[in-house]
Formats: structure tokens, sequence, C-alpha cells
């Protein structure tokens, strides 16, 4: 697909990056800001995969396998939502893949509906997570929620971006939920502080 890429290129030591389309752009440019979110939501959910594997040697009859296959998905998506935002205005089309839409995000909504057919109603607030899995999986939906507002203070951004961040965090809980489920962790809810 590609040929060789060179890790560093010195182009970047002034303190400047280049767009996808050519355009120099300062490395603290919102845009920049924006696409760099994601690649680290992109890098949290990679480690939330990784705690899947490991959970998966001690429960082996856990739904483990199709959790990461799903986040695996879902990061092929983010590097193609990272790159649309890596675009110079009116560049996003040349990128030759397709760009993120509305079916994307109904697929999450499936996705959330299967895994709540695993789970207790949730009636009340609760403290992100009982185990590993489930814990980064709580840390990439809070990155995905900054990435979301990252986005949000670009202009014309394309709803089907807003739209699937939103739905994504939204599975990235119900999925944290899932993965302690399949370990048999139990919820911790919310307490207020008592007064002393």
């Amino acid at each position: 697909m590609f040929s060789h890429m060179k890790i560093y290129t010195g182009t970047g030591d002034h303190g400047e990056t280049g767009l996808f389309g050519g355009q120099r752009v300062k490395k603290q440019a919102p845009q920049v800001e924006a696409y760099g979110t994601i690649d680290e939501l992109n890098a949290h959910l990679g480690l939330a995969r990784a705690h899947l594997k490991q959970a998966a040697l001690l429960h082996p009859q856990a739904a483990y396998p199709q959790l990461g296959a799903e986040l695996q998905t879902i990061q092929n998506e983010l590097f193609v939502l990272g790159a649309e935002l890596g675009c110079k205005k009116g560049f996003e089309e040349r990128l030759k893949m397709p760009l993120i839409n509305a079916a994307h995000s109904r697929r999450l909504e499936g996705w959330i509906d299967a895994h709540e057919e695993h789970l207790t109603p949730l009636r009340e607030f609760i403290l992100p997570s009982a185990g590993l899995a489930g814990g980064s999986l709580q840390v990439a939906r809070a990155v995905c929620r900054r990435a979301e507002r990252r986005v949000l203070s670009l202009s014309d951004i394309r709803e089907d971006l807003l739209v699937y961040l939103n739905r994504l965090s939204d599975y990235l809980f119900t999925l944290a939920r899932r993965a302690d489920a399949e370990e048999g962790l139990k919820e911790t809810p919310f307490q207020p502080p008592t007064h002393k």
C-alpha cells in the first residue's frame, strides 16, 4: 500500500506540521489538537484491547475476542476520522477512503443495544471500573469526550463526525460495563460524601 515510510523527517522541528494538501500550521493549532486527541483515543483503545487479551487468558469463555474485534474496527475508523481532520479544507475527498458516515454511528448503536442485553439495567451512577479492561475503556471514554469537545471547537466540521464521537463515548461506557461483567466484577455505585 505504501512505500517505505520514514519515521523522522525534521520538518516539524520548529513547531509546525503539514496538513494533507500541503498547508503548514502550528502544532498547537486547534485542528492539530483535534486530530491529536483522536490519535490519543486510538492509543487508549489499543491499550484496552491488550487488557482484553489478558482477561481472555483468565476467562476463556468470555466474549473478549468479540469485544476486541469491535475495538479494532473502531481504531481503523478513528484513523480515517483523524485523517479527515488533518486535511487542508477541501482536500477531504482526496483521501481515497470511505469517510465516517451515519451508518458507522448506527452500527455503534446496534453494538450498544447488543451489549446492554448482557447487563443489569443501570439505575444509579457508578464509579469507573472494577477491572483493568473495564478501567482502560473508561479512560478511553473520557478521552473520547475530550476529542468531541476539540472537534466541536473547529468550524465547518461534518455533523457525521460529531454524531460518531458522541455515540462512541456511549459505546465505550457500555463496553466498560460489559468487560467488567464478563469478569464477574461488581460495579461500585457512586456515594455522595458525608459531612463530618
